[in-house]
């Protein structure tokens, strides 16, 4: 089977958990280091890969591909390997549960807002916006919340059972955040999501797929 190729930039916690996926499965693949935000953008010829100008695209045997939720299913159910979704309705809907909500109210709050602030403004010379900060913090302990209400208290996946595309999806974001100090006292304040992130953070695929930014 030919290699996979995964376009994006490995700082990228959406290109991150493409690639988990693929350590997880334990598939060879190629990443081609793309930029959306390079001073001249993107690419030219990176439009037909993606139209939104977004980080990743995904090619498999000419087949192309785009949105990292997509990308993560076909490499599941194409690619041997151990399963990264259940086998039951309801548990396969609280992986997407908790996929949809950490794209739709953690992303923005917990990376552009929290880590974006308060971890990359200093590194690149600028004073954190307080404010947007402040204003996150809130939205973040929401989502927070909500999945440590969702999550398997027993088990070291978030929906429970084996490692899912939840915890994949879940894992390069909460990376990011606990970087900042606001980040890490938030999570230490919800059980569940402590003990998850202390088996998460250490698996080999995690490593395997380290940012940059890290």
């Amino acid at each position: 089977m030919t290699e996979p190729i995964l376009f994006g930039a490995a700082y990228s916690v959406y290109v991150r958990a493409a690639r988990l996926a693929l350590a997880e499965k334990r598939i060879p693949y190629r990443l081609i280091e793309v930029d959306i935000f390079a001073p001249e953008g993107p690419p030219p010829e990176y439009m037909q890969r993606h139209p939104f100008k977004r980080i990743p695209a995904f090619e498999h045997e000419g087949f192309r591909l785009y949105e990292t939720g997509a990308i993560t299913r076909y490499i599941d159910e194409v690619f041997a390997g151990p399963p990264l979704m259940p086998t039951t309705s309801r548990a396969r809907a609280r992986v997407n549960q908790i996929v949809s909500i950490m794209d739709n109210y953690g992303y923005r709050p917990l990376i552009w807002d929290v880590f974006v602030e308060r971890v990359r403004a200093p590194a690149q010379g600028r004073s954190a916006d307080e404010a947007k900060i402040a204003a996150a913090l809130p939205r973040a302990e929401t989502c927070l919340r909500a999945i440590e209400a969702l999550a398997d208290p027993d088990g070291p996946s978030l929906a429970g059972g084996d490692v899912s595309l939840a915890d994949l999806h879940a894992a390069p974001m909460f990376a990011y955040f606990c970087m900042a100090k606001e980040g890490a006292e938030l999570l230490a304040s919800q059980p569940h999501l402590s003990r998850w992130w202390q088996a998460m953070r250490n698996r080999p695929s995690m490593a395997a797929t380290r940012s940059p930014l890290e």
